[in-house]
């Protein structure tokens, strides 16, 4: 049995994300690298100007688990 490519790949989500306390380019980096050492985020563009992070995941990466690796950088997360 031949199972399609597109079965295999793992299913994607895109959230975007109200961050509060982002205030130049190096806040974003923060934000972004804090992400990127969790497992399954496959995308991420924080933006400071609108208060927002872009993040592309995998299923199974929690939101909680999200969140508090932004607020361990130091940042709050808006609900």
């Amino acid at each position: 049995m031949v199972i399609p490519r597109e079965c295999l790949q793992a299913r994607m989500e895109r959230k975007t994300i109200s961050v509060t306390g982002m205030s130049c380019n190096g806040c974003e980096q923060n934000v972004e690298t804090a992400l990127r050492n969790l497992d399954d985020v496959n995308r991420i563009e924080a933006d400071h100007e609108a208060d927002t992070v872009d993040v592309v995941l995998e299923d199974g990466v929690s939101d909680d688990d999200v969140n508090a690796a932004i607020e361990q950088a130091g940042y709050d997360v808006v609900a």
